[in-house]
């Protein structure tokens, strides 16, 4: 192996994530929710709206996301488009972890946020690694750990 194994993966650059998530979400509004990937069964993984409550504002706010599948729960990575610091949306759910979630074709449901450490992360670190190899790599770029989020069903309000 050449010195390119040792090298970890590159990213688009930050303004690049920045616009194509808006570009999602706008196409996302345009067509009336019907615009959201596939479901995880297609790839392995697949991508889910989440809506949670702004720690400073109350106001709810959406984000599409990528997740798996772990039985009825929903695993998501904060990852901040591969850079520095944590997402907005996983600072909401620090403060309100109850949110929705909205996968392609499907009603919303309401879940609860849960951060998930040691074995079980191990675990599901593995699970995200299965479909996307190169995951090591690019949480390599970042100074902190990057946070694995388990959503799970909850009883009540969406």
């Amino acid at each position: 192996m050449g010195p390119e194994a040792n090298r970890p993966p590159k990213v688009p650059p930050r303004w690049f994530v920045h616009v194509a998530w808006r570009v999602h979400r706008a196409l996302y509004r345009l067509s009336g929710g019907r615009f959201l990937w596939t479901t995880s069964n297609k790839r392995g993984w697949g991508a889910l709206r989440l809506t949670t409550v702004g720690r400073k504002s109350g106001q709810e706010r959406n984000v599409i996301i990528g997740y798996v599948e772990d039985g009825p729960n929903l695993v998501v990575l904060a990852m901040n488009g591969w850079q520095q610091g944590h997402p907005s949306w996983w600072l909401n759910l620090e403060a309100h972890p109850d949110a929705v979630v909205r996968l392609a074709g499907q009603r919303v449901r309401p879940v609860r946020a849960l951060p998930v450490a040691g074995k079980e992360r191990d675990r599901l670190w593995q699970r995200w690694v299965a479909v996307e190899p190169q995951l090591d790599g690019y949480a390599g770029r970042r100074s902190t750990e990057t946070p694995l989020i388990v959503l799970e069903p909850r009883d009540g309000p969406a």
